[in-house]
């Protein structure tokens, strides 16, 4: 018996549909990096890009537990020196809504290539409307 590999052109991509209403940020996240990267899929491999396309609507209306709102800090940098800002998790989602799961699902992804072709399968949305109806999403319950 020999082990089974997955090849890129035989791989069968989904396309499903999350609602973010009201749901927390990092298992929600988890659960997404689980499905972009095909491991709920039986012909998982671990070099070949396996998951399905992954449409999120409503993130504006993410949450997190306890105090995090206000105290959890995204960093980035300019590349100059003191060119650090800060953004708490509240001001990002008035700002940017869903930019704090794509960051979350993001660092849940292998690093290099194959992370950077799986992240672009990830559609998010701040509204309940999106633009891949041709698509005909699965409605998937997180």
């Amino acid at each position: 018996m020999k082990t089974f590999s997955a090849k890129h052109h035989e791989v069968k991509r989904d396309w499903l549909l999350v609602d973010a209403n009201d749901k927390v940020v990092g298992r929600l996240a988890s659960q997404i990096a689980l499905r972009l990267r095909g491991k709920h899929k039986p012909e998982y491999t671990p070099h070949v890009d396996t998951g399905d396309f992954i449409v999120v609507v409503n993130a504006a209306k993410l949450r997190m537990t306890g105090s995090k709102e206000e105290n959890k800090m995204y960093y980035r940098h300019s590349g100059y020196p003191g060119g650090v800002y800060e953004t708490s998790f509240r001001k990002m989602q008035d700002r940017f809504p869903g930019r704090a799961l794509q960051l979350a699902v993001k660092g849940m992804l292998p690093k290099g290539p194959l992370g950077y072709a799986m992240i672009k399968k990830l559609k998010i949305y701040a509204s309940g409307e999106h633009p891949h109806t041709a698509q005909q999403p699965k409605s998937l319950e997180i």
